[in-house]
């Protein structure tokens, strides 16, 4: 299965549906970069952000303003919900009982999100697994290298977690790892999804925001904002 890359704003998203995409990130190593606005709008400041998002392995569209961008450019790409990919990565995974490790969140978080999924998931073989409070980026690095999994988790927040990936690749080339923010408190059961209505939708971040307010800075004007530069990019291309 070969990529199929479309492009917003420079940056290119695979347009694999969910399933494709699963298939692809089983069978290929590298970095998944769960991209959405906020990210793009980072890496438009940030060379190295940018030229990370490029050089991933498979950069699937994460936010909805990504999928509403794409369709406002002509590219019918349904967004992939990094949560849910990351869950049937585990699962995939752990039905051929493959290492997996998991980094980020408070420690009591990752703790119970471990012990959440193993209560849920078969053969789930986690060999690592480490809260995102450390300093020393390089101890960490070398801990889960020695543990040697086929599937890192990594619960950082955005950009930390992808600079983190982008250094633990180059040192476990075999290895599938992908970003997922704040998964770790879902499946921990600390952070409550939003309701399936809003999954549906793709308003998950107008749940979040409703119940914690403090993230309506972060979102606007980042969200109409990268609306208007995919709408100028529309008119700039005919």
């Amino acid at each position: 299965m070969d990529r199929d890359l479309v492009k917003i704003l420079s940056f290119g998203v695979d347009s694999f549906n969910f399933e494709e995409a699963l298939e692809y990130a089983y069978a290929n190593s590298g970095q998944i970069v769960t991209i959405n606005p906020e990210m793009i709008e980072t890496a438009r400041k940030n060379a190295d952000f940018a030229k990370l998002i490029n050089d991933a392995e498979l950069v699937v569209p994460d936010g909805i303003g990504v999928e509403i961008g794409l369709k406002i450019l002509g590219y019918k790409v349904r967004r992939i919900p990094g949560i849910e990919l990351g869950k049937a990565l585990i699962i995939k995974f752990s039905k051929e009982n493959k290492p997996i490790a998991m980094v980020g969140a408070k420690s009591e978080v990752v703790d119970l999100a471990v012990k959440n999924l193993k209560n849920e998931i078969e053969n789930l073989n986690i060999v690592y697994a480490h809260d995102g409070y450390f300093s020393d980026d390089e101890q960490i690095l070398s801990e889960i290298v020695s543990a040697n999994p086929s599937l890192v988790l990594v619960a950082l927040g955005s950009p930390k977690q992808e600079f983190f990936i982008n250094s633990l690749k180059k040192r476990l080339p075999n290895a599938t790892m992908i970003g997922l923010g704040g998964s770790f408190d879902v499946w921990a059961g600390t952070v409550e999804r939003a309701p399936k209505i809003y999954q549906k939708l793709g308003l998950e971040w107008l749940y979040r925001t409703l119940k914690e307010p403090q993230r309506f800075k972060r979102i606007f004007p980042t969200l109409p904002l990268f609306v208007l530069r995919v709408c100028k990019e529309r008119l700039t291309a005919k």
